[in-house]
């Protein structure tokens, strides 16, 4: 029975609403899962895939990191980005992770930011990575 009220949120939109039974979080220092009556939490995010499930139903987002409240079964997801892993175009991400180990092979030539490099080319990873295991 869905008791948790969630609520993901990314710079641009409302990402996903709605009434749910667990989240489970790419924490920072690891992975956990949200449950009803959770204790309250405030906690970072890292680059990976963020599970909700609701009922017999699983919903998958591919996420770049952000910040996560649990409080009084009310869970807000700050998202530096997210996006529906249904909505992941894997040509655009292949497109992505090409760049990004271009951008770092030419870090000596070229005068790059190597964290922002790095970052793309794991969220990329990620997107790729987690269409092939959930879809």
């Amino acid at each position: 029975m869905a008791e948790i009220n969630l609520e993901i949120i990314s710079p641009d939109k409302v990402i996903y609403q709605n009434v749910v039974d667990s989240i489970t979080i790419p924490g920072t220092l690891g992975g956990f899962q949200v449950l009803k009556n959770h204790a309250p939490l405030m906690s970072t995010i890292e680059v990976g895939i963020v599970i909700v499930k609701k009922e017999n139903e699983s919903h998958y987002f591919t996420t770049g990191g952000g910040t996560i409240e649990v409080l009084n079964n009310k869970v807000l997801i700050l998202a530096d980005s997210m996006e529906k892993l249904e909505d992941i175009d894997i040509d655009r991400a292949e497109q992505a992770k090409e760049r990004a180990v271009d951008r770092l092979a030419k870090k000596k030539e070229e005068e790059i930011n190597v964290a922002r490099a790095e970052l793309a080319l794991k969220k990329s990873i990620n997107r790729i990575s987690s269409k092939g295991k959930y879809i």
